[in-house]
């Protein structure tokens, strides 16, 4: 996209077909929990599972989708693969949207944000 003025130019076929695979991968919820907890760090896959309440296999499938995207890679740390996000502007995205809902919703459930 381009800007003139201050404001976005209007965006190409390609990069709406970009944003829009892009959301279409983050539209699962387990895949956006995914990347919530990559945006906070690094983390191999046993963790993932622990922390998204799945199994190992489950987490390893989406783990591949959001490595053929190019949102997440990996690297080698000994015997074990570390996962961490790939493309910082999807973690703005993901933060944004996810504190913005979070806070919507506290003052009804009582829960806290969840912060950027």
């Amino acid at each position: 996209m381009t800007r003139s003025g201050g404001q976005l130019g209007e965006p190409s076929a390609e990069v709406l077909q970009s944003v829009a695979a892009a959301f279409g991968l983050l539209a699962s919820p387990m895949r956006l929990h995914i990347v919530w907890i990559l945006a906070q760090g690094d983390c191999d896959v046993t963790g993932l599972a622990e922390k998204v309440g799945a199994t190992l296999p489950a987490v390893s499938q989406h783990l591949a989708k959001l490595k053929l995207a190019g949102l997440v890679h990996a690297r080698r740390e000994g015997r074990r693969q570390v996962y961490l996000v790939d493309d910082p502007d999807v973690v703005t995205v993901v933060r944004l949207m996810l504190g913005q809902l979070a806070e919507r919703t506290a003052p009804a459930r009582g829960v806290r944000g969840l912060g950027a």
